[in-house]
Formats: structure tokens, C-alpha cells, sequence
């Protein structure tokens, strides 16, 4: 018999006992149906946050902290406060001079500054406007973007923010237009928007300032982008007033390094900041924990559908332990016709795999249909706010590895049943009834 014949046959055989082998392949499918939804999560997720970290183009940015200070802390808890030792704070400023804070201060700007590998070095300045009007239109509440100069936005309408001009600029994202009092992203364009923030002594000032963009919502906050002359102007507006004895202090900065660095050479960087007690964290290490929790959810929902598709085995197991024993005589007979205990155990395994094929194949299909209407429903509704997100991605490799990975466990499951049945002795097995 060859092989084309054996896999006739095993089709064949595969729909005698119809639904004994339903139920077996409804059981397949679930198994194959959860390992598409969650291979699909895990796909989409993944590809949202790549995109986002290459549209933002700061793959050559890291964020500064200074390292946590083990001495305020105890091994009960944190440490009891001296008035003496501790920095008070007013508006994100230290009062007097900083002691032993876990803040930034101008003197560690300037120590971060000659370190190998670090190009420029920003301190994120904290500014906190208090509304954003268009001419016409009520007052809104605004949030600013406090690290906008230092990256590239994703697009909705207009431009990027220029950097080099004494001109105010800012970057309105989608989600302001409607409230600010603009009908589309292209009508905002151009238009002037006043800014009004607070000053240290409490009197409140305003900054006229030029949309040039519209930018969509991100993984990276929906505030309000400046760029470099608005910030430095509604920071000087801030701090009008201020005493001397007041010393700003920076929760972190950001510096810039070549884009064409290795990942030996980031790493270096990294540790000559930690050497300085500093601590760095680039756009892909901050998305990593994120990247993470998905993983992980991913990995759990995983798990489930392993144990199912080994529930299922046991299912194929069973199904040719009864096929094998039901057509005992059939395979008696073949085996006095000179078919081998190798056909014999090719035939009875090829059954296995095909019900396998069947499980993942429509698990896989009917997942592909669901999930597609899913998440395109998401898309347009619950995550519409975070443009170009997909949640479940269908990568075809993936498809076809979940769909072998199944066929070759329901191999496994089979070779017990095939091997019984390969064995078989002829006589004895004509003889039974």
C-alpha cells in the first residue's frame, strides 16, 4: 500500500465513529482556538508599542533620575524625618538648599554633561499651566508635555514642533479639539491659543502661542507639546517671584546619545551614569514592565489552552485505543495480506495527526473570524483613543506554528494506540469476535 493509499484510508477511518471523533476535535479546537486569540494579544500589543516607540523617533533618549538613596530608608520602613537633613518642597522646587533629596539639581546637570556618550543633557522642567483658551472659546483645563522638545510626535495634521525658533509653538492632541473649540485637526493649524499659568507669587499671566500640529494619542500621555522657546517662557513665567533662597531641582532630565550607538555601548552609558549615582532608562526599557504584564497575561491565558490541548490528547488517545479495538479483525486481515507493522503504525498515526489538523485548522479559523470583528469593534469604540491600535494581530507564522504544534502533540497522543495496533498478531486478531 502506498503512502497516498494509507492517507486515503486514514481519512477515511477518521469519520467511521462520527461523533466520538467530534468530540474529539471539539476539543482540539478549544485548546487551538485560546492559543490563536492569545498569540494574537500578544502580536498586537507588541507591534502597538514598537510602533509607537519608532513613531516618536526616540530610540536615542534616556531618562536621568537621581539613584534612589539607600540611607533614607530602614529596614522597617522609611526613615524618620530631620527637618535639619531634608529639602522642603514648594511647587516642585527644594527650599533652600537641596541636602539629601532624591531630586536633580543644576549641579548634577553640569556633572552629566562630560560623560562619554552623552551628546546633550535637558532637565525636565516642571511647568504646570493652568488653562489653554482659543480665541472665542472658553477655558480649558491644560496638561503639558513635559518632555515634547525631545521627541518626535505621531501626526494627525501639520508639523513637528521647531525647535531652533524664538516662536511659541505647541502640538494640540486630538483629543483637545473638540473642548478647545476647533471641528478637525486641519482646521487647528495656525490658529493662535492663549496659555495661562500661575506665577510663584500666585498672580496669573498669559502666553499666546501657534498650533502647528495635531498629534494622535499614545502610549505617552495626551498633553498639551511645547516646544523649547514656550517652555522657557511659561518657565520664566513660573518662577516670577520666587525667592532667592529658593533652589530649583529637576525630578529628571533627558539626555541624547548617538543613534547609531550599539547595545554594548548604551549599556556602557548606563553604567557610567549609575556609576555617578545616576540612574538611565531609555523609551524601550520604560515600555519593557509594560511589555512584561502583557507577556506574562499572555503566557497565563497560554497555559490554559496547554492544558486543554493535553486534555484533548487524552481524548485522541481514547479514540484510536476504541478504533484500534473495534477494527481488530480489519487489522488482522491486512496483516495476512502482507501490509507491515510500519504501515500499520503509520496508518493509525496519520489518523491522529489529520484529527489534529482538523482541531487547530477550525480553531484556528473560527479565532481569526471572532477576533478580527473584536478588534475592530475595540478599535472604533472602547480603544479608540489610542489610533493604530489593533489588539489582536494574526501573524500567518504563527498560524502555522500553533496548527503544527497541535498536530504533533496529537501525533504523541497517537503512537500509543498506532503501536498497539501495529503489534497486533494476525491469527489472534482474525479470531476475534
Amino acid at each position: 500500500m502506498k503512502f497516498q493509499d494509507i492517507l486515503t484510508t486514514a481519512i477515511a477511518s477518521t469519520f467511521r465513529s462520527k461523533l466520538r471523533t467530534t468530540l474529539t476535535v471539539v476539543a482540539i479546537f478549544i485548546g487551538a482556538f485560546t492559543l490563536t486569540i492569545t498569540s494574537a494579544i500578544g502580536t498586537g500589543v507588541s507591534d502597538y508599542i514598537n510602533t509607537q516607540v519608532s513613531s516618536i523617533g526616540a530610540t536615542n533618549v534616556m531618562t536621568v533620575t537621581k539613584a534612589a538613596d539607600a540611607s533614607s530608608s530602614t529596614n522597617t520602613g522609611p526613615k524618620k524625618y530631620d527637618p535639619k537633613t531634608s529639602g522642603a518642597t514648594t511647587q516642585g522646587r527644594v527650599q533652600g538648599p537641596p541636602t539629601d533629596t532624591n531630586v536633580l539639581t543644576a549641579s548634577d546637570i553640569t556633572k552629566i554633561k562630560p560623560i562619554s556618550g552623552v551628546l546633550t543633557v535637558a532637565p525636565s522642567v516642571q511647568v504646570s499651566p493652568d488653562y489653554i483658551q482659543a480665541p472665542g472659546h472658553g477655558k480649558y483645563v491644560m496638561s503639558l508635555n513635559d518632555n515634547a522638545a525631545l521627541t518626535k510626535a505621531d501626526l494627525a495634521s501639520g508639523r513637528q514642533l521647531d525647535n531652533s525658533t524664538s516662536a511659541s509653538e505647541v502640538l494640540l492632541p486630538t483629543t483637545y479639539l473638540h473642548n478647545v473649540g476647533f471641528t478637525s485637526a486641519k482646521e487647528a493649524i495656525g490658529q493662535s491659543v492663549t496659555v495661562g499659568i500661575t506665577d510663584y507669587a500666585g498672580a496669573q499671566h498669559v502666553v499666546n502661542a501657534t498650533v502647528v500640529g495635531v498629534q494622535n494619542a499614545t502610549l505617552f500621555g495626551g498633553g498639551v507639546s511645547a516646544n523649547t522657546a514656550l517652555t522657557n517662557k511659561l518657565e520664566n513665567v513660573q518662577a516670577t517671584g520666587k525667592p532667592a533662597t529658593v533652589t530649583s531641582s529637576y525630578a529628571s532630565a533627558t539626555i541624547t546619545f548617538d543613534s547609531s550607538s550599539s547595545p554594548a555601548q548604551i549599556t556602557a552609558l548606563k553604567k557610567a551614569l549609575a556609576d555617578k549615582s545616576y540612574s538611565a532608562q531609555t523609551v524601550a526599557d520604560q515600555l519593557g514592565s509594560f511589555e512584561t504584564v502583557i507577556n506574562g497575561i499572555v503566557g497565563v491565558l497560554d497555559a490554559f489552552a496547554i492544558i486543554a490541548l493535553i486534555a484533548a490528547g487524552f481524548g485522541i488517545i481514547n479514540t484510536l485505543l476504541m478504533s484500534v479495538q473495534e477494527r481488530t479483525r480489519e487489522i488482522g486481515l491486512m496483516k495476512a495480506m502482507g501490509m507491515g507493522g510500519g504501515r500499520i503504525f503509520t496508518l493509525f498515526s496519520l489518523e491522529a495527526v489529520f484529527i489534529g489538523f482538523l482541531g487547530s485548522a477550525i480553531g484556528a479559523g473560527v479565532a481569526i473570524g471572532i477576533g478580527t470583528l473584536i478588534s475592530g469593534a475595540l478599535a472604533g469604540g472602547l480603544l479608540s483613543g489610542l489610533p493604530g491600535l489593533h489588539l489582536l494581530q494574526f501573524a500567518p507564522t504563527s498560524i502555522a506554528t500553533i496548527i503544527i504544534v497541535v498536530m504533533l502533540i496529537a501525533f504523541l497522543a497517537g503512537t500509543l494506540p498506532a503501536r498497539r495496533a501495529s503489534r497486533q498478531n494476525p491469527i489472534e486478531a482474525l479470531r476475534y469476535e
